[in-house]
């Protein structure tokens, strides 16, 4: 419709304003539709092919939308086990940064169990304590053992040297005697060593293992205990949040309540083109949008990144062959736009819904080698950009009127 009363600037307008002051022609008389279409009908048809090119190019190389959202994801506030809340730290629309504590739950049973692998571990570090005085003991028995032994090889020894010399002081009973004791002493040894290599065993490998089964206890009990803590996985502020002290949150059944994050929806806006706008729309693009949470204001915008895929047809598996005549709607691509000015989305508050349009440049295109006509159409395709532009500021200023007099919102 722009375009038409544009185009009929330049023709029914300068027609009328002849015939009616200068022929002095009277509307209603000589002036009438049919006398308007005759004269003009060359030019009316004129205007309106050339309506339909201006409509067909703004549209295409500038593509429009009104599918633009600026999302954000919410951070349900949940325990990780079922239990009845102790203390409340935050109150509702209160800003919490990222580790700062929301709520306690009740935790006299994690208490105990932290308690009772404590005790596991000091008795594990007492058994340690225990198997070095056992060691020692054990030395002392090997060394013990030891002495004996070597009395009786030294005693052996000399009475057999003795017998060798045709001694009658020695006798073979004797020598059977101290032989049977010796074997005796070195089997009393063996006990002894065995029993100390046992305490060492028990010393550097089972008391170490037991000790690291301890502390690993102790470090799980710990953990459940500060799970009893609720905290902030974010910066942001707390929204639906009416819990009390006594009530009682599950992981399944009942949040406690909604972190926004601070930076949600404050970075950048997805915007659903038509899928005709597919080939047009790249990254670096330059575009505009306006919202209705900030009227009268247009914010620069830059296309940063072009979804590859169309949510539309996406299916899942199932027991039933899919049909395409049963799929939904087409599907938009998928845009992804950032303010082109740092805090450009100031005071726009995330979720809300926008219009935008991005904008076609030729001006790489006309740097390089190109023919007259082709130059005249880049430059006609990039000067038609400033049409669109016109269309989303009347629409931005006509919008309050809009919503607030004509729909009485």
């Amino acid at each position: 419709m722009l375009e038409f009363l544009i185009c009929s600037l330049f023709t029914i307008l300068p027609d009328y304003l002849f015939r009616r002051f200068r022929q002095g022609k009277r509307f209603g008389k000589e002036i009438t539709v049919f006398s308007v279409w005759f004269e003009l009908r060359y030019g009316i048809t004129t205007c309106l092919l050339l309506t339909v090119m201006v409509i067909t190019t703004v549209f295409y190389f500038h593509p429009t939308t009104s599918n633009v959202i600026l999302a954000f994801r919410t951070v349900t506030i949940l325990p990780q086990t079922g239990g009845r809340v102790a203390e409340i730290f935050v109150e509702m629309d209160e800003v919490v940064e990222a580790g700062a504590p929301i709520f306690r739950m009740e935790d006299d049973t994690q208490r105990a169990a932290v308690e009772a692998a404590r005790a596991g571990l000091a008795q594990v570090e007492a058994s340690l304590a225990v198997a070095e005085q056992d060691r020692r003991a054990a030395e002392g028995a090997v060394a013990q053992a030891t002495g004996q032994r070597d009395e009786v090889q030294d005693e052996l020894d000399t009475k057999s040297e003795l017998l060798a010399r045709n001694s009658n002081v020695v006798s073979e009973r004797e020598i059977e005697t101290l032989t049977n004791n010796l074997a005796a002493a070195q089997g009393a040894l063996g006990t002894a060593q065995a029993q100390l290599d046992a305490v060492t065993t028990r010393i550097t490998t089972l008391i170490p293992a037991q000790q690291r089964a301890a502390e690993a206890q102790l470090a799980e009990a710990e953990v459940q205990l500060a799970r009893t803590i609720i905290r902030a996985g974010v910066t942001g502020r707390i929204e639906q949040f009416s819990l009390r002290e006594g009530d009682f949150v599950s992981n399944l059944l009942r949040p406690a309540g909604i972190l926004v994050p601070s930076d949600a929806g404050r970075v950048r806006a997805q915007a659903g083109f038509p899928q005709l706008a597919a080939s047009v729309i790249k990254p670096g693009m330059v575009a505009e949008m306006s919202c209705a949470t900030k009227p009268f204001t247009i914010i620069p915008m830059v296309v940063v990144a072009v979804q590859d895929v169309i949510a539309g047809g996406q299916i899942r598996p199932g027991d039933q062959l899919a049909d395409v005549q049963n799929a939904g709607a087409p599907g938009t691509i998928l845009v992804s736009l950032e303010p082109l000015y740092s805090n450009g989305l100031d005071g726009v508050p995330p979720g809300s819904r926008c219009v935008a349009n991005a904008y076609t440049t030729t001006h790489e295109a006309l740097q390089g080698d190109v023919g007259l006509l082709r130059a005249i159409g880049l430059h006609a395709v990039e000067a038609t950009g400033a049409v669109h532009a016109a269309i989303l500021r009347i629409h931005t200023i006509l919008f309050p009127v809009e919503a607030l007099v004509i729909s009485g919102h």
